[in-house]
């Protein structure tokens, strides 16, 4: 009988050995494809009630009610994205090849900007190092180009590999359709499959459900209201690259305290710099009134609770996860801190109670 003991042992480490081998080779494999199954699996989160408001109108029609829902995701998120996505990459190639030949005069619009300010702060900014306007203007236009250029070579990395943009697009519609359909039974079998207590796994899988609808409801949507509403503000008072900025701002509303004002502002102080006075005031009233406080009223109503994330926190990781991994890592880097908090809480208080 005590024989039977090392043995059995041996098994099932050779078995967990297999298990860890084999899960790593699954990873390998699929991890080309990991920002499609990501995405496919964010849309089959966000998109859940949309499917069963489908599925309730035609009842035992699970196929049906997630193709319908697919197609809805098709034309009303992904194709709309696909466009804006392109006529920004399209602006911002426009500015860069501006910028590089000299069409367009950084150094007038500084000079305008600077002349335009009273005598005694523009003393402060000579004291401070920046009354040189040769080199804030040369910094600055090596930063804008830098920029634009980065946003070019996107493009054309996108461009050069479009057969993979293609599979990657596909695949994500198609895992999407079966995450649709089949997602919370994946879900419970994949919670029942973890080497972990079943209320462990419970917790974190409601808080990785909480973060991830906070993070795209409280960030992505608000973001693109936010970078909508400057984009419109911008076309309204002609300024050029209507599209550009507003997804930049979309992209600066992430940014706690500042997030959209460090785009409309010095738009305004230009406007009102160069004597465009009601277009500069235009823009400082939707950035105050529109653009500043739709924050305010959205995200209580799209979140509903906290995400229990500090505000701090949220900017470092999601910067940092757009750092790592790109676009996907402003759901990621917050996903990863969510969950880090709450398995560090949870290992509290089963400490707490054995204790």
């Amino acid at each position: 009988m005590g024989g039977g003991r090392p043995a059995g042992s041996l098994e099932q480490g050779g078995f967990l050995l297999f298990l860890a081998l084999v899960s790593a080779a699954l990873i390998a494999i699929v991890l080309p494809f990991a920002r499609s199954l990501l995405w496919a699996a964010l849309a089959a989160i966000m998109f859940q009630p949309l499917y069963r408001w489908f599925l309730a109108k035609r009842p035992d029609k699970d196929s049906q009610a997630a193709l319908a829902s697919l197609v809805v995701i098709l034309f009303a998120v992904v194709l709309p994205a696909l466009w804006i996505g392109s006529a920004v990459v399209d602006e911002a190639a426009g500015l860069f090849v501006a910028l590089r030949d000299g069409d367009i005069d950084v150094a007038l619009y500084f000079e305008e900007v600077f002349d335009a300010l009273p005598a005694n702060i523009q003393a402060s900014l000579a004291r401070a190092g920046l009354g040189d306007l040769g080199a804030v203007q040369a910094r600055a236009t090596a930063f804008v180009q830098a920029s634009l250029g980065i946003i070019a070579a996107q493009a054309l990395a996108i461009g050069g590999s479009v057969f993979g943009f293609a599979i990657g697009f596909a695949i994500a519609l198609y895992v999407g359709f079966f995450l649709l359909r089949d997602g919370r039974a994946i879900g419970d079998t994949i919670l029942a499959a973890l080497p972990m207590e079943r209320g462990v796994a419970d917790r974190l899988a409601e808080r990785f459900l909480v973060i991830v609808r906070a993070t795209i409801k409280g960030s992505v949507v608000v973001g693109l209201v936010q970078g909508a509403l400057g984009a419109l503000t911008f076309w309204i008072v002609g300024i050029p690259s209507v599209l550009l900025l507003g997804v930049v701002m979309a992209i600066a509303s992430l940014l706690p305290a500042l997030g959209p004002a460090i785009v409309w502002v010095p738009a305004a102080i230009y406007l009102l710099a160069t004597g465009a006075i009601w277009q500069g005031v235009v823009v400082i009233v939707s950035g105050v009134a529109l653009i500043g406080m739709i924050d305010n009223i959205l995200r209580p109503i799209l979140v509903g609770r906290d995400t229990g994330i500090p505000d701090w926190l949220i900017l470092v990781t999601t910067l940092g996860g757009i750092a790592l991994i790109g676009l996907s890592g402003i759901v990621v880097g917050p996903l990863v801190c969510g969950l880090f908090l709450a398995a560090w809480g949870i290992f509290a208080e089963q400490r707490a109670a054995r204790g």
